[in-house]
């Protein structure tokens, strides 16, 4: 079977980016750069293989920039995928399919959303109508609104579609009258049909809270935070807001608000701007039809017991060896949060008045879950779960229909079992690094007395360098001196020297002294692995306070077509952590740290 594709004849290859497999929902992502008007695929055409039976199909003129992918499942209907440069000149992208059985037919679907590729196994589904979806990790779900290929098989005449039509919240065929002249031209989402789950038409402030209400199935991403002002992100996928409501700023408190826009044409963004990001964590009803965001420490959440619950089933599930799943049941609807964290879940249960901390650590004991931490409140109905978390693991939280039942399905990726230094440094072959000294120039960065961000970063890029040079590598330095260059010239550097890895160098800083450690951004999830081994490098050679991961969207590492990560090696802003960096020794400790991240994310190619 084939995928036929009507691409231009001109232009540049289109770019194939990420992979994500999705456990627990069966849904491969192939995301793809494009660089001219057009689709990555119009038409999907699957081809069969003998000896062994496997399926495949090509996207031509495109190039893989992430390392081959080859997986191996347990469970399902297939028993590996594997993903490839096929071909270069012209260039080829090969994934290939292993099924279990030869029902190929019935077992795989393909989407599009722009140019990302979908493709979902059904097999593996662990979903049903009662859980209704509150939060996800994931940027990219089967939830969301596709256009659909056509999959064409040589044999079948005519072309079968093997995409169903994406559900459709609201599908009010529209009204066909003219309005009266008089009457406001405003949207009325009973007029249209909406590509989505949830409709927000509703925006109400509180002391020290936001209500945002609408209805429908309301789910929300994994939050982000950004800085100059700082910010804090929550993303709603599948949602449209009215008009009434979009593009406009609440205010929260005397110094904190928020502003609601429609970002994409399926997806609502809320941002908080304060400068305690924190502090607020988001509310979900029991219908799961508003979210209260409110500040936790000023907040008074006794107003949200407004009826007691009581746990009556502690319930765990193993999905596969990757995959396992905590259902709790209540006898009552129960008002949560859900406060992801880069390192750790925090559910919040507000309402439920008897939970048994004993049960629980019983019956979860040996699975993901069994080494989460129970707080029960002393002083009344309240309950609060603390889940440590791989930097890597997936989430997804559900509710049910009735909110007597909260389902948290916890996936750990193959690259987090991984061991460092799967292969030996020297056996790595040569490489392109591009490595970026922060700031420079007119540009100091931060500043503390005589003490200058641009020439710590500088010193220690330098270091890193020298370090990578000695073992083969060919280092591409977007400065080598003390001299301004802009972002989009960074970027640009990367972009014209072809690098295999993008890594930038910089020095933190903060308005609370107090405030120390190492951070390690990443903003692309084909960059996920990069800054992992680069921030597991970091911390187990320099014993730094661990500030972890973030997900940012810093310009260099949001506009570079290769893994690309921004390593914050310290605070200029705390008193000790300033006179280690500007120390010999420390600059050639995170030099190596940095070289050694770098190798070991190599090693796992």
């Amino acid at each position: 079977m084939f995928i036929i594709f009507t691409l231009p004849a001109f232009g540049a290859d289109f770019k194939v980016t990420s992979a994500n497999y999705d456990l627990s929902n069966a849904i491969i992502t192939l995301s793809a750069k494009d660089t001219f008007d057009g689709n990555i695929a119009e038409h999907i055409v699957l081809k069969k293989l003998e000896n062994p039976t496997r399926y495949y199909f090509d996207l031509n003129s495109t190039i893989l920039t992430i390392p081959k992918q080859d997986w191996i499942f347990h469970n399902g209907n297939f028993d590996r995928i594997f993903i490839s440069q096929f071909q270069t000149n012209p260039n080829i992208v090969r994934i290939v399919f292993y099924p279990k059985n030869d029902k190929l037919f019935q077992d795989i679907k393909f989407y599009r959303i722009k140019n990302n590729i979908i493709m979902r196994l059904n097999g593996n589904e662990i979903q049903n109508d009662y859980y209704q979806h509150i939060y996800r990790d994931e940027h990219a779900s089967s939830s969301d609104f596709y256009e659909n290929l056509k999959v064409v098989y040589p044999e079948l005449t005519p072309a079968v579609s093997m995409a169903d039509e994406i559900q459709n919240a609201f599908n009010v065929q529209p009204q066909q009258t003219v309005k009266p002249a008089q009457q406001k031209d405003e949207p009325d989402f009973k007029k249209f049909k909406l590509n989505t789950k949830y409709y927000l038409n509703n925006v109400t402030t509180k002391p020290n809270s936001v209500l945002l209400s609408g209805f429908g199935e309301m789910t929300f991403e994994k939050p982000m935070v950004l800085s100059n002002p700082t910010r804090l992100i929550y993303d709603f996928p599948n949602a449209l807001s009215a008009q009434e409501v979009r593009n406009k700023e609440y205010q929260i408190n005397e110094t904190d608000k928020i502003a609601i826009g429609q970002f994409s044409i399926n997806k609502i963004r809320a941002v908080i701007y304060t400068n305690n990001v924190d502090d607020y964590v988001p509310v979900i009803s029991a219908d799961n039809q508003s979210v209260l965001f409110i500040n936790q420490k000023t907040y008074d959440t006794s107003q949200l017991i407004q009826g007691c619950a009581q746990a009556i089933q502690y319930l765990p599930a193993e999905i596969n060896d990757l995959t396992q799943t905590m259902t709790l049941n209540f006898d009552y609807p129960v008002v949560h949060s859900v406060d992801r964290k880069n390192n750790a879940l925090i559910l919040t249960l507000y309402n439920v008045s008897k939970f048994s901390e004993e049960d629980f650590h019983a019956i979860f004991a040996g699975s993901f879950f069994g080494i989460a931490k129970v707080i029960c409140s002393e002083k009344g109905p309240g309950v609060r779960i603390f889940l440590p978390l791989r930097q890597d693991s997936l989430v997804n939280t559900y509710l049910g229909a009735d909110g007597k039942s909260i389902k948290v399905v916890l996936k750990e990726t193959p690259r987090s079992k991984k061991q460092l230094f799967n292969v030996p440094s020297s056996k790595i072959p040569s490489k392109r690094i591009i490595i970026d000294a922060g700031h420079g120039g007119t540009d100091y960065g931060a500043i503390r007395g005589d003490i200058n961000e641009k020439d710590i970063t500088l010193d220690v890029a330098k270091k890193v360098q020298k370090e990578l040079t000695k073992l083969g590598h060919k280092v591409i330095m977007t400065r080598s001196n003390d001299e301004y260059v802009s972002l989009q010239d960074r970027v640009a550097i990367s972009a014209d020297k072809k690098g295999d890895v993008f890594v930038s160098i910089h020095v933190n800083s903060s308005v609370k002294p107090e405030i120390e450690g190492i951070e390690t951004h990443y903003y692309h999830q084909e960059s996920m692995g990069l800054a992992q081994a680069v921030h597991e490098a970091l911390i187990s050679n320099l014993k730094p306070f661990d500030r972890g991961l973030f997900k940012s969207k810093f310009y260099v590492i949001n506009h570079t077509d290769i893994p690309a990560i921004l390593c914050e090696i310290g605070f200029i802003s705390n008193e000790e952590e300033q006179k280690l960096l500007t120390t010999e020794k420390r600059k050639q400790e995170t030099a190596k740290a940095i070289v050694e991240g770098v190798l070991n994310y190599f090693g796992q190619e």
